[in-house]
């Protein structure tokens, strides 16, 4: 299964399409954001471990160093070595992957998938960072503020000079607008986008290459865009990428969802770091013609925890620790209504529960807790309202 994934993925995904380095000398002219895999050495890197030397470990150990993972203070050699190995293990640890110690074909997949340029936010507990299972903040847990507090108003404007065309200004500025929605649904912060590039507070735009932040963009894929903390308020994407809005006009192979990516990079503004939930929008890496835009739980509880909940806000998980307090008190009213996202989802009967699904809020499970104690799934049909 990965091999098949993993010569396609290369071949067609990443920027250096045929590109094979001949030495691993070589391969350190290249960006620290790419892995250069091909059928012909994936062999030789598949389930390597401590101690092994293998020619092109070397760029491992860059990629690791680059997302925060290991100290460069040296010329990295092409050993598996302790260091490594350690470093290893914390990546697999925050990408929520097997922990093996070893390049197995799960973490080579997840090496050569395209991601966001911040750095993961390394979770121990010697540490002042917030750490739970999950979701992370940045240190020092960092967050816009106001004078006045909550609720706040946040304004962000694109810039005109770096722009891109395959797509048109309006099409971006929908899509931005639905990205920003998603969490100030869920927060007490609006977003109000301005005319006023040089005094909003978040900056958006698209850069080639070196772009004056020390942070170079590396072409097609690898690295897709990166934001900077609160209050800073830049938001960066690369330029090179094949954006798109609708994956049934864009037909590139190599194609990146613009709202999934907006919407990550959103979180960064906002104060979170990277999640090791798959499903999460903060999880790091993003493959072409995916698209995972919609708040997952812990998306929803990681920015709650640092601006509190948008006060027309019900979440269903919330609603069943209301009702897990009452014992399982039976309710006296026939119906009773729960907004969920942009949702209304009505309980017909006493007894019925909200479940958290593994998916997050877009497909609940509802179910009804019998007399023996048991649940089952109840129908209903979802009716929309605009939030």
């Amino acid at each position: 299964m990965f091999h098949s994934f993993c010569y396609t993925f290369t071949f067609l995904f990443t920027t250096t399409l045929l590109f094979t380095p001949s030495s691993s000398s070589h391969i350190a002219s290249q960006p620290a954001t790419k892995i250069f895999i091909t059928d012909h050495n994936t062999q030789s890197f598949t389930n390597a471990g401590k101690g092994n030397i293998i020619t092109g470990i070397s760029q491992f150990k860059r990629y690791l160093s680059r997302f925060g993972y290991l100290k460069n203070n040296k010329p990295f050699s092409d050993e598996f070595d302790a260091s490594f190995e350690s470093a290893l293990i914390q990546y697999q640890r925050n990408l929520g992957l097997q922990v093996t110690a070893k390049l197995d074909s799960t973490t080579l997949s997840q090496m050569i998938t395209p991601r966001c340029g911040v750095q993961d936010t390394i979770k121990t507990h010697r540490n002042h960072i917030h750490n739970t299972t999950h979701f992370v903040y940045f240190p020092g847990k960092p967050r816009w503020s106001r004078d006045n507090d909550m609720p706040i108003t946040l304004t962000y404007s694109f810039s005109r000079d770096y722009m891109i065309h395959n797509l048109s200004f309006q099409e971006i500025r929908e899509t931005f607008k639905r990205a920003f929605s998603k969490w100030s649904v869920v927060i007490p912060v609006k977003f109000v986008e301005s005319k006023d590039y040089g005094f909003a507070d978040i900056k958006i735009g698209f850069y080639s290459g070196e772009h004056g932040d020390d942070e170079p963009f590396d072409g097609v894929l690898g690295v897709l865009a990166h934001s900077f903390l609160p209050e800073i308020g830049r938001l960066h994407l690369d330029a090179a990428e094949t954006w798109a809005v609708d994956f049934g006009v864009t037909k590139s192979e190599v194609a990146v969802d613009l709202e999934s990516v907006a919407t990550h990079e959103i979180g960064h503004l906002l104060g979170l770091s990277h999640s090791s939930v798959k499903e999460a929008v903060m999880y790091p890496s993003l493959r072409p013609r995916d698209k995972r835009a919609d708040l997952n739980i812990d998306d929803i509880k990681g920015v709650q925890s640092l601006y509190g909940s948008n006060p027309n806000f019900r979440s269903q998980w919330s609603l069943e620790s209301d009702i897990s307090t009452n014992h399982g008190t039976k309710f006296g009213l026939d119906t009773f209504k729960l907004s969920i996202i942009g949702f209304f989802i009505e309980f017909l009967g006493p007894g019925a529960w909200a479940k958290e699904s593994e998916g997050g809020f877009r497909n609940p499970l509802i179910t009804k807790r019998g007399k023996d104690g048991t649940c089952s799934p109840l129908n209903h049909e979802l009716d929309t309202f605009a939030p």
